[in-house]
């Protein structure tokens, strides 16, 4: 039994020798007590630096509702460059992260719907580009084959819309905001890009007439405004507060 608990003690020493990282000195120094000082103190040098960055998983303590994809998006966005990878992992400076999070709170900006907000602008733009465009890929090798009768099949040039036809809608839309009210559901950013305001766990209990009108006026708002834009280079900016609030850049 003696024999027994000597050599528990041994393996005890042993694994604390190992925890405290001075397993490599002799065995006289391994738990002395300056071995073991000093071991605590780059302990708390290591914790106090690790203290100092942020994980991934972490961002969300610090920006409400703002998941997946957090860290990537104020890389791009926001330039923020005080970081760095580990592994697949990237680590964030806590101060800077303060900072950033109080400079966008100042400036009233919810990441996590900004985040939403050019998720939707990218993706309007793509099926814009993909409906107009007709982009040819010259390949070295072609790895298709077209019939020769398979020619001039295409969409002939047509009147574009005026200007002012655009502008008639967005003048029309206008005055269905304020007709039915519609600030009480939709956000305007930018003066020119619609979006509904109720989230997903609220939808459910908001009628079905006011889900499909601000759906739709969302999207007719944005189209007529990239739509303007394509023509005249120019935008319209509505800032929802009074009748004649739509002022020409």
């Amino acid at each position: 039994m003696e024999k027994q608990i000597l050599e528990e003690l041994k393996q005890l020493k042993a694994a604390m020798a190992q925890l405290a990282g001075t397993s490599n000195l002799p065995k006289s120094e391994q738990l002395s007590a300056p071995t073991l000082d000093k071991a605590a103190k780059e302990f708390q040098k290591l914790k106090k630096t690790s203290d100092q960055w942020l994980s991934e998983h972490d961002l969300y303590k610090y920006f409400k509702d703002a998941h997946y994809g957090t860290g990537k998006f104020i890389r791009e966005q926001f330039g923020f460059s005080n970081y760095f990878k580990q592994g697949r992992s990237h680590y964030y400076n806590k101060a800077d992260i303060l900072e950033l999070a109080k400079e966008l709170k100042e400036r009233n900006v919810k990441l996590a719907r900004y985040m939403q907000l050019k998720e939707e602008e990218d993706n309007l733009k793509k099926r814009i580009a993909s409906a107009v465009l007709n982009k040819k890929v010259t390949r070295k090798k072609k790895s298709y084959e077209i019939p020769d009768d398979v020619q001039d099949i295409n969409i002939s040039d047509y009147p574009k819309p005026s200007v002012e036809i655009i502008k008639e809608d967005l003048k029309n839309l206008e005055e269905e905001f304020f007709k039915y009210k519609l600030e009480d559901y939709i956000d305007i950013y930018k003066g020119n890009y619609a979006m509904v305001k109720y989230d997903y766990s609220l939808k459910k209990y908001i009628s079905n007439d006011i889900k499909q009108r601000c759906k739709k006026w969302c999207e007719n708002f944005n189209y007529a405004n990239n739509a303007l834009e394509l023509l005249s280079q120019k935008r319209t900016i509505f800032i929802p507060v009074k009748e004649d609030d739509m002022i020409q850049l």
